[in-house]
């Protein structure tokens, strides 16, 4: 199962470094993008489900890291505004470019 790291900045300009075990983090959140703090934190908060879902679904046990991200990021959350921006930095690796149909 391929992991990834994700990199946001918080509205105080602070960067914090977040782990998942799953590419589909890719599925709810963008890099170079902004969300609200409320956006951001119901989307990273899914997206770290699905992925401990996948890792008990493959190993048979939740992924306790994907649970100690959301609590990162669940507790670094409260300390802004639910309307305040935090953007998303970096997503690593990125997924591979698409062709487009001709």
């Amino acid at each position: 199962m391929p992991e990834m790291t994700f990199s946001v900045r918080w509205p105080d300009g602070r960067v914090e470094h977040c782990y998942s075990p799953s590419l589909v983090m890719h599925d709810h959140l963008t890099a170079d993008t902004t969300y609200t703090v409320e956006d951001f934190l119901r989307r990273s908060t899914t997206a770290l489900g699905v992925a401990s879902a996948r890792v008990k679904e493959k190993f048979g046990f939740a992924c306790t890291s994907a649970a100690a991200t959301t609590d990162t990021i669940t507790r670094s959350a409260a300390h802004y505004r639910a309307d305040d921006l935090v953007e998303v930095v970096r997503m690593w690796p990125p997924l591979p470019a698409t062709e487009t149909p001709s």
